[in-house]
């Protein structure tokens, strides 16, 4: 089946990893292994990879906060964006930033450069391919805000340039598919005062401090606020803060965060986000939606 990878992967310079154990890329640190785990050298490589993998699935990672790999893996190609897809600068109105790029160092690039409404990418805790795709956002802002366009690459090599208004980005969506991999994107230049900016960085860190837990084995919020309410209160008011599912458990501190608080499998994490739904069902008839990104085999 990865003949054709295994071929390939001799004469390029993108890093090849194969039955890897894709979990410790995750902030879950859980979950099982992918068959092929490549890091890819730059844009001409990425093409090359595309046009060889034939029908194997693949899947773009970012920084690994919003995924969760089931216990039983991928079968296929992960790929992530090396060092080449890191560029951050100013041309003309813009600032020019590639997909690897963390979101909180596109918000340090911005305050450094004294621009403003970029602040909000501090509290996100991923990188800016998979934030385009999903129009990431908190704190009252998302990327359609400031996004101008995104340089999109389709599963066969071609290269597009994708404008804000295209992209039909809406609440945690865009129409960005999965076979297209988001390469680099222009954000709108709004130049304001520093301590301002600084001031609301203060902010944004300080509200997640003191209510998100942050410094435990989570992924961010997991699951997406359904219209008109807060999927935070939803599953508080359904009594869910502390349930567990082995060692997975809801946070005490944010109702809408999961936490691996030992070794708990993938399988413990997805279960217990099932719970949660099934729970708050049961007492608004809402029914919650994944924010989180939950792949492969459970076996």
């Amino acid at each position: 089946m990865y003949e054709k990878i295994l071929e390939i992967s001799k004469k390029l310079n993108s890093k090849f990893l194969f039955d890897y154990d894709i979990s410790r890329l995750t902030w879950f640190r859980a979950g099982g292994k992918t068959d092929i785990y490549c890091v890819i050298s730059d844009e001409n490589e990425l093409e090359i990879i595309l046009n060889n993998i034939g029908n194997t699935p693949f899947l773009v990672v970012g920084n690994g906060s919003n995924l969760l790999i089931r216990d039983g893996g991928f079968k296929g190609l992960i790929i992530k964006l090396g060092k080449s897809f890191n560029n951050l600068f100013i041309e003309n109105d813009k600032i020019i930033t590639g997909a690897s790029i963390l979101d909180v160092n596109l918000a340090k690039f911005a305050y450094v450069n004294s621009i403003r409404n970029l602040e909000f990418f501090s509290g996100i805790p991923g990188s800016l391919g998979g934030a385009i795709k999903m129009n990431a956002g908190c704190f009252g802002s998302e990327t359609r805000d400031v996004l101008f366009s995104a340089t999109v690459m389709k599963n066969n090599g071609k290269k597009i340039i994708i404008e804000n208004d295209e992209l039909e980005l809406s609440y945690r969506k865009s129409n960005i598919s999965d076979n297209d991999i988001v390469i680099s994107a222009a954000f709108n230049v709004e130049f304001g005062d520093k301590k301002e900016i600084e001031e609301e960085l203060k902010i944004i860190k300080n509200n997640r401090e003191y209510s998100q837990p942050i410094k435990t084995k989570t992924s961010g919020s997991s699951f997406k606020n359904p219209t008109g309410s807060y999927a935070a209160e939803l599953i508080d008011l359904a009594g869910c803060k502390g349930l567990k599912v082995g060692n997975a458990v809801v946070s005490s501190k944010h109702a809408n965060f999961l936490i691996n608080t030992d070794n708990a499998t993938a399988g413990q994490i997805e279960d217990l986000g099932k719970l949660i739904i099934e729970k708050v069902y049961n007492k608004f008839q809402i029914m919650l939606d994944w924010e989180i990104k939950i792949v492969g085999d459970a076996h």
